[in-house]
């Protein structure tokens, strides 16, 4: 496991989070204390779809669906 104080963590994080993904540990020291662990986050990144990609069951609509709404249906919504 590696350490960093604050001020080398603060100027070099891009090269610290390089380290992180490749599997290593750092342990953020402010003075000789440790305050903060940088370990890399297990989830991989999702990616989007390509344009045109179905993602999800097609919507079903009854054949009732455009009928107008009843006098009854319209007071039951407030309209």
């Amino acid at each position: 496991m590696k350490t960093a104080t604050t001020h080398y963590a603060k100027t070099h994080l891009s090269e610290l989070i390089r380290e992180v993904r490749e599997g290593e540990t750092v342990v953020i020291l402010n003075g000789r204390v440790p305050v903060a662990k940088l370990t890399a986050v297990d989830t991989v990144p999702r990616r989007r779809p390509k344009a045109g990609t179905v993602t999800s069951a097609p919507v079903e609509v009854t054949e009732d669906a455009f009928e107008p709404l009843s006098e009854k249906q319209l007071e039951e919504w407030g309209i």
